[in-house]
């Protein structure tokens, strides 16, 4: 397979086309199923994919990977580059004993400053609330999470006016860090999500940000070279930032200090959010009434939880305690605006206070429209009919069986994306089926149409044998008229025309067989032709029938029953040629002995016309001729042993 490993988010040679990452992807467009050889591959479109990591976490075979810079961002830091890093909280959820250690390797090996991004997750609160009591911006969606802001910027433009136009915490703690912090060093952040990268690259993100390092890159190298026992100490002192990552998070940070009055419609997970997201866009549409916030997560268990961590710590719920422990103590024992004795009033304005020194400005983002290039094409019902057709699906049965072997919740999912060019008619398992009990079907018909042609062989052998007791019986008269006397001559004339127009008709019939078996060849060609295409088409109907699950069960057996049908008929057609080779050679002396009696009899003619042949010389051809009418006999019997 040719790997395309240019997307964010690629395939590898461990594919096997199981679908599974289908079946987990929220863009229907995203992935394009392709064959090569004997098999399907299920790619990666870059320019459609979210780079959500959903089917990293689904595909059991390893077969989905994905870039980042934690190799660019070693070699740089190795180079003497000037590096400073700022880490996701996530990442004291999954290393709460060693986040330190972790860090201080890292000074170690030159990064100069460590900035925990909990403190721009608090700017981000800051700014959010800011930014909605001073332009009473309603039903404003979160964005810190990058695939959410892809996913509506490429599908869901309608609601790139209700996203949150602040910077992610990323970018507000590096906007900090240059323009309040004064640092001019190359800033890498420490992530657990695959996205991050394409926040990094926006040019609406404006090149704050160098390099994305996921903690599973990051730990494999650092698992290599070991982890210092140096901890690194904090700069920045954040408050309940840190819980950003967990479900809810954001929604807990505006209650804090708006409130539990506050509406904030919450969502997680990769496929629910997007659908969540495009409900919400109906009731922007629609002029309904909207919430203070919506709060929105691409993972299921938040970023603590995220597509690039580590995977012996996916779905630990560990980390979730670690950083609900972690709130709880900021809770109980923080002052000022982190102080749980305070009131949601007075939080907020001793947050103001906090951040009196910013500039609100300074933290504002943008959003591009990237939907015109990541169109999906809608089909109308007489096209979506014309490619139902094309998958053998004429009745509404046979479009409603959603048996999801294809990915797809539904078969005429399946036909959209076949109209989108994402997908193929021979990815569909019921395809199959109806193309391997069509290619069963003629299998059979050849089979019919051989056993018909051999039987009229076995027919003109019989009547060829039926023309030796003629040649035989002329040959005697011959020798008869011979013995008798010399003035006979004119009888033996007769009987060797006979003999002439015996071995004419022969001749004839031999031509005939010959013809039979040309065609047989062909027929038997056809037939492994047809049986070989059977035989790959019943593999990948095994295979298709296995992700079917229960829904397959049937089709497997026919599955197997065909692949023994294409088995048994290509052994037949093939043992059919070899007697075919085997006749063709007998038939080959056959007409050679036929053409050597024709000279014979032809002599003899020549002899008795001239009247200057004895009758010995006669007998002596009598001989002769009866000599190779017993050596035609012998090949005619070989013959019909082998029918």
């Amino acid at each position: 397979m040719n790997v395309d490993t240019n997307g964010l988010v690629f395939t590898n040679d461990n594919c096997i086309g199981c679908n599974r990452c289908i079946a987990a992807c929220p863009v229907l467009t995203a992935n394009s199923v392709v064959e090569q050889g004997e098999k399907q591959f299920v790619h990666v479109d870059p320019t459609k994919c979210i780079a959500c990591g959903a089917c990293l976490d689904v595909c059991e075979h390893h077969a989905r990977e994905y870039n980042d810079d934690t190799e660019q961002f070693l070699a740089d830091l190795s180079r003497g580059e000037k590096i400073s890093t700022l880490y996701a909280p996530a990442l004291i959820a999954n290393y709460p004993q060693n986040y330190r250690y972790i860090l201080g390797t890292l000074q170690q090996m030159g990064v100069r400053r460590v900035i925990n991004v909990a403190f721009g997750a608090d700017i981000t609160t800051w700014a959010y609330i800011q930014y909605i009591q001073k332009n009473n911006f309603q039903g404003g969606i979160s964005q810190p999470c990058p695939a959410v802001v892809r996913y509506i910027e490429n599908f869901i433009p309608e609601l790139l006016p209700k996203l949150m136009p602040i910077h992610s915490p990323m970018l507000c703690a590096a906007i900090y860090a240059r323009k309040y912090m004064g640092i001019s060093d190359k800033l890498a952040f420490l992530s657990p999500c695959i996205a991050k990268k394409a926040e990094i690259t926006d040019p609406n993100t404006h090149g704050f940000v160098h390099y994305n390092v996921t903690f599973d890159h990051l730990m494999r190298h650092l698992s290599q070279h070991g982890i210092g026992k140096i901890p690194a100490k904090e700069e920045l002192v954040s408050g309940l930032g840190t819980i950003y990552p967990m479900p809810g998070g954001l929604k807990e940070n505006v209650r804090w200090f708006c409130g539990e009055q506050v509406f904030v419609q919450q969502s997680e997970g990769e496929k629910k959010v997007y659908e969540t997201l495009h409900q919400y866009a109906k009731r922007v549409t629609g002029g309904r009434t909207l919430p203070f916030l919506v709060d929105v997560l691409n993972c299921e268990n938040g970023c603590i939880d995220g597509p690039a961590i580590e995977e012996s710590k996916r779905g630990d719920d560990a980390m979730l305690y670690a950083i609900n422990q972690y709130k709880a103590n900021h809770q109980t024992k923080g002052r000022g605006h982190w102080s749980s004795k305070k009131s949601c009033a007075a939080r907020l304005r001793m947050l103001n206070r906090a951040f009196s020194k910013l500039k609100l400005e300074d933290f504002l983002r943008q959003y591009t429209d990237r939907s015109r290039e990541n169109q999906f094409l809608v089909p109308q019902e007489g096209q979506v009919q014309q490619i139902f057709s094309q998958m053998e699906k004429r009745t509404e049965s046979d479009q409603t069986i959603n048996c999801g072997a294809c990915g797809y919740s539904t078969c005429r999912e399946m036909a959209q994306a076949i109209f989108n060019h994402c997908n193929i008619p021979q990815g569909c398992i019921h395809y199959i089926k109806h193309v391997v009990e069509a290619d069963k079907e003629k299998m059979e018909r050849i089979s019919e149409e051989i056993s018909a042609k051999n039987h009229l062989i076995h027919e003109m052998v019989q009547n060829a044998n039926g023309q030796f007791d003629m040649l035989t019986s002329s040959i005697a008269s011959m020798a008869e008229q011979n013995a008798n006397t010399a003035d006979d001559s004119v009888g033996i004339n007769e009987s060797m025309q006979q003999v002439v127009e015996c071995t004419t008709r022969m001749t004839e019939v031999l031509n005939q067989i010959n013809g039979l078996l040309r065609a047989l060849e062909q027929n038997n060609n056809g037939i492994e032709r047809v049986a070989s295409n059977t035989h790959l088409l019943a593999l990948n109907a095994s295979v298709e029938a296995a992700r079917a699950g229960a829904a397959g069960k049937g089709f497997a057996v026919v599955a197997d029953e065909v692949r023994s049908l294409s088995q048994s008929t290509q052994e037949t057609a093939r043992e059919s040629n070899r007697n075919k080779d085997q006749i063709s050679a007998v038939l080959n002396l056959i007409t050679e002995e036929v053409e050597q009696l024709r000279k014979i009899a032809l002599d003899v003619n020549e002899r008795l016309s001239n009247l200057a042949a004895s009758n010995e010389e006669i007998a002596a051809a009598a001989q002769q001729i009866n000599a190779a009418t017993d050596q035609l006999h012998q090949h005619f019997q070989k013959l019909s042993q082998m029918e």
